[in-house]
Parts: C-alpha cells; structure tokens; sequence
C-alpha cells in the first residue's frame, strides 16, 4: 500500500533518515518506536505529504485513503460534537445525493438496450456498492458507537465542541478519523488524551480494523495489544521486527548480543590473520599462505556493529527548601463548571516529603484540583498551604503553552533570574539540547522535545512541592524512567496525576482515588492500592462495579452497584430486541426478494415488465437493503456477545 524507497532527510548535515527502505502493507499494524526527535513524527508527516525527503520517493496509489492524527492539531468549535464527528461522513453525504440523481436519471430513461443506459446502471451499481461498503445507512450508530467508546456519554452528544477541553477535542478528531474508515490510519500518540476505559476500546478497535494501521506511542501495553510488527527509527536506519514491541526488545537484544560476539570473533580472526602477514611476509617459503591470506582478507566482508544511541537526559531536580510539615489542607472545598459539580466538599491532607498520585477517569476532577492547587481556579471551602511551600506546576498541556517563535534558549532565558542565567546551556544539554539545537526554534520541535523543554524549565527556580499532571505524555520510554528515577530522588513532595501504573509503581506512597465528585485516601503503593481494591488495572477505577455489588461496605456503594447492574441488564435487552428486529426485517426482505425472482423466473409474465427501470430500482434496493441489514446483524450480534462476556 505504501512503498519507502531510499528515503533520505537531514537537517544541518545530521541525517534523520539515511537511504531507507521498507513497505506498509494492506494489513500491518506497525508500531514506530525510537527516542525523541528520532525522525516517527516526521516519517508520518511525510506519508501525508506535509513533508518533502531529500533524496528517495514515497509511493501511496490514488485509490488509498489515509486518516492522520497529529500530536497537535487546530479544531473547528462550530457544531455540537455528534454533527462534528457526523462530518467525517462527507462521501456517504455525497453519495446518497449522487445514487438520487442517478436514479432520477434512470426513471427518465426508455432506451434501456442504449449504451448511456447500460452506464448509468454501471455507474449505480458502483455506488451504490461503495454507499454500502462504508455503511452509509448505518452512520448515525456507528457515530454513537465510536463516540461512546472514546469515553463521551449520550448526553454530551448535544454539546457545543467548544465546551469540550483539549484533550476531549483530540478525541473528537480521532473519532472522526475512525467513522471515515480510511485504508490506513496514521496515530501520533493518540493515547496521551484517553483515559484507560478509552484506551481498551481503542486497543480492540485497532486490532481488528480492516485496514492498516502506523502508530506512535511510548506506552508498552497499547503496542503489544494493536501491533504485529515494530519499527525502530535509530540513527537514520530502519530496523523492521515483525513482532509487537515485548518480543521486539528481546530479538533486539539477542541481534545485539550476536552482532558483537560475530563483530569480535571476526576481529580476532584480522588481526590474528594480519599478525600471520606481517611475520612472514619477507620469507619466501611463506610466500603463498602470506597472498592466500591477503586475498582472504580482501574479499572477507568486514562485519559492522549497528551505531547505537546512547544519549540520554539527565535530571536532578534543585534541593527544595525546608517546608511546614503540613503542605496543604484542604477542608469543604467543593468545585464547579456552571451547573456540573466536579468536586464536592473533598478533604485532603498533604504531609512533607510525601509523593502521592491523583487517579480516577477523566473528568473527576484531578487536573482541576491541581489547577485550584496551583490558584488558577476559584473554589468553594478551603485550602491552606504549609509554611514556605514554594510550587512548581507541569500542566497536562504545557508543551503546548510554549511560544512557537522563540528559540529554545529564549525559552529558559525568559524564565530564568539570577544567577541560574549562567547555567542555562548546561541545563538545555542535560535534556539533549547541546550546541546547535539550542537555537532551534520550538515550532520544529517534536512533540518529546517539546516535553522536555517544558521540564527543564521547572529546573530553573527550586521548589518544595512539584505538581505534574500526565508527565510521560510525549515522553519515550527511557526518558519517562530516567524522570521517575528524578522524582524518586527529589527530596520535596509530589503530587502526580497519571494513569501510567509502571510510572507510579515504586514512585508514589499514597493514592488519592477521584470518584463521584468525592476523593478517598489510600496509603501504600499504587499496586498495593490496586491489590485492597482487587482489581489488576487503573482501568477498573473507571469500569462499573458489576463484577462484585457486595465490594462496597456502605449503603451509597450497594446503591450504586444496583442501579449499574439494572443499567448493565437493561443494554443488554435493548440489543437483543434490535437484533429480533433485524432478523424480523430480514426474513420479510427474503421473502419479497423471493417473489421478484419468481417473477423473472415465470415464463408467462412479460419479459418487458421485468426490464422496466421501475422493477430493477425495487429489486436493486431490496437487494441492498438486504446486504445492509445482514451487515447490522452480524454488527450487533458480536456487540452483543461482547457485552455478554463482561457479565460473572
């Protein structure tokens, strides 16, 4: 489907892509992988043609559709979000309008032995064929359906896009590219904006989509569960794995290991080869094993270890100043949106040194409370901050805050007072921002980089209490470790929202839960937290309480878990209804399929009857409408044995 041939791209001298090759084929699920600024995000680009190579050619034929998600994009906020995502049904819109011209045409028409005849049924049968394909009759469930898998409920579906936050808007784009069925899809990062119900939805989706599929992600699990084949991006080469990432790190350590026992072997062998040549060269009676032996090693291919690259960042955050014992207490605070209540009178409190993690489903309030933390929202209650607690924030977005046109050192340099000015350029490469890269503007920036960039400046001032709201996001998978090993170090207290379990594993001592506008306290670990909760996944924070209505001890939770199972029991009748009807409505369509066939069959009828456009118009349209319901059939019957598996 896509053909890489000899691709090369530089920038200053430096090679991002140095004469490569490989091909994307019909039904691959490849995952790029490689450090920040490897080169992922501009391959992707250059697949859109946003981006031209150097040297080399990038073969897409006319007939492939392609659906790109960028890390950042610019939305349209003028429609609510199920017109928004109902856009991505343009060619179905056209078509339905183009299938009504035709047949009004046909209707029209008497010359049915005509050659213009014989093409204008030609030309409706294509597209009528290509409206069925891409499911057209179906659009308004397949928008419901991947709008709800993303994590937006029914009720939003009325909403103004333009309520919507940052990171559901992402949503809104990916949605849209997932309803237009494009033969391959192209994701940067896509999961950096979901949480991990939507996250699992979207794993499955991948999985089985029809088409092709190239993603860019730093999270190991998403790439075991969608891809079959990884792509490494490494010093301007290309090395293809044809197995998901966990398999990928092992066969690349064995090629590792097996290309340097070869590379040392055949050194030995030179030099014991050499050694030979140089004793004996000037002896006559040696003088035939001396040429056989130069000729061996002129014709010997000389084994060559892969460049590998070793470069990493390396952060030590400042020594925090003494704080109160008590950093912050939070008494009754209660916070909303208008008439939606997020947070509902929470009490916290937040000792010295602790590092705790804010968890919970989008939307409950973690990145909120964050922001009331740092006083970028008002509330209701109180919260007072210890004694001398000075505050450093990373907001979930703010690699996107950084100015495009500045510099990458005017970017530290505008923040930074004192004598730490001094200190910029060794900071700037202690993120891998060394000598020329320093003057790079942010706009050419990678979306890593941009991350990065963003971190050094929390290096800048010292601080006693360190808020960072999804850090990983854009970060490869060594840096994330090396910034865990960071925070581990970091000798304040950290509050880390994330739904990345390996970051937080071994990094926090407390778990603060958001759930229901209320927050609940649990100390230990995140796995000892998942373990007192019995369940083996931050997903199940986010799921109903199906599994077990008798887990919570108080009436609120029994509650809870009743209306969740009477709402569990409910879809499920609801879809084997729809599907009694289909099977209903397919069962008539036979029938009257049935009869039309009969009539061509009978003899006795007049064969202009069964020419006429009148009767090939019915008959066409029972035929598709056939197709269609067969399809919904078979759509909602695997609905319906998914939604039953989930049931103990």
């Amino acid at each position: 489907m896509i053909s890489i041939d000899q691709l090369s791209i530089s920038f200053g001298g430096y090679f991002l892509f140095n004469d490569v090759s490989f091909l994307v084929n019909s039904r691959d699920k490849i995952g790029l992988v490689g450090r920040n600024g490897a080169g992922k995000t501009t391959l992707l680009k250059i697949f859109m043609g946003l981006q031209q190579p150097d040297a080399g050619k990038v073969v897409i034929p006319g007939n492939i559709r392609l659906g790109y998600l960028p890390q950042q994009m610019v939305v349209i906020d003028d429609k609510t979000l199920f017109d928004e995502a109902g856009s991505a049904f343009d060619e179905i819109l056209i078509l339905e309008k183009e299938i009504d011209n035709l047949n009004h045409q046909i209707d029209q028409r008497t010359d049915y032995e005509s050659a213009d005849y014989v093409d204008l049924i030609g030309q409706l049968s294509e597209k009528t064929e290509r409206f069925h394909m891409l499911e057209g009759s179906n659009r308004d469930q397949k928008i419901e359906q991947v709008l709800t898998g993303l994590g937006f409920s029914r009720n939003d579906f009325k909403r103004h896009t333009r309520e919507f936050s940052g990171g559901w808007r992402m949503r809104i784009e990916l949605a849209k590219i997932l309803l237009r069925s494009p033969d391959v899809v192209l994701l940067d990062e896509p999961t950096n904006h979901l949480d991990i119900d939507s996250i699992q939805w979207l794993e499955a989706f991948l999985h089985d989509y029809h088409g092709a599929v190239v993603l860019i992600s730093h999270d190991r699990a998403f790439l075991d569960k969608v891809t079959d084949r990884t792509v490494e991006i490494s010093m301007g080469k290309i090395y293809d794995y044809k197995v998901p990432y966990s398999k990928y790190v092992m066969l690349r350590k064995e090629r590792k290991e097996q290309q340097t026992a070869t590379y040392r072997n055949q050194q030995k062998l030179i030099d014991e080869t050499q050694d030979f040549i140089d004793r004996f060269r000037y002896k006559a009676s040696k003088a035939v094993q001396v040429q056989s032996r130069i000729k061996m090693l002129e014709k010997m291919d000389i084994i060559e270890i892969d460049e590998e690259d070793t470069s990493s960042i390396h952060i030590k955050f400042p020594p925090a100043p003494r704080s109160g014992s008590i950093v912050l207490d939070i008494r009754g605070l209660s916070m909303s949106y208008g008439h939606h209540k997020v947070l509902d009178h929470i009490d916290m409190t937040i000792h010295r040194g602790e590092k705790v993690a804010f968890v919970g489903r989008n939307g409950e309030g973690k990145t909120t409370l964050s922001k009331i933390i740092t006083g970028d929202l008002p509330h209701e209650g109180t919260l007072k901050p210890g004694h001398n607690v000075s505050l450093g924030y990373f907001a979930q977005n703010q690699d996107e805050l950084l100015d495009d046109n500045k510099t990458v050192l005017e970017t530290l340099d505008e923040v930074a007072v004192g004598d730490i000015r001094t200190k910029i350029r060794d900071i700037l490469g202690a993120f891998l921002f060394g000598g020329d890269d320093a003057e790079k503007k942010v706009k050419v920036l990678s979306g890593g980089e941009r991350s990065r960039l963003a971190m050094a400046r929390l290096l800048l001032e010292p601080c006693n209490l360190l808020i960072l709201d999804e850090p990983t996001n854009h970060l490869d998978m060594r840096t994330k470790d090396i910034l865990k090993k960071a925070l581990i170090n970091f000798d304040g207290t950290l509050i880390a929202v994330s739904h990345d379990r390996e970051f937080l594993d071994g990094l926090v001592n407390k778990v603060f839960e958001f759930r229901n506008k209320k927050v609940k306290e649990h100390l230990g670990g995140i796995y000892e937290f998942l373990e007192r909760r019995k369940i083996s996944d931050l997903s199940d924070l986010e799921k109903k309480n199906l599994q077990n209505p008798k887990a919570g001890k108080d009436e609120a939770t029994s509650k809870q878990a009743f209306i969740d199972k009477k709402e569990y029991d409910r879809e499920i009748r609801k879809l084997e209804n729809k599907v009694t009807k289909t099977e209903e409505q397919i069962g008539k369509l036979e029938k009257e399929i049935e009869s039309f066939e009969k009539l061509v069959a009978d003899p006795s009828i007049d064969p202009e009857k069964t020419r006429a456009p009148g009767f090939y118009n019915s008959y066409s349209k029972l035929q598709a409408e056939l197709k269609q319901q067969m399809s919904n059939w078979e759509q909602m019957q695997t609905e319906l044995e998914h939604l039953k598996n989930k049931r103990i």
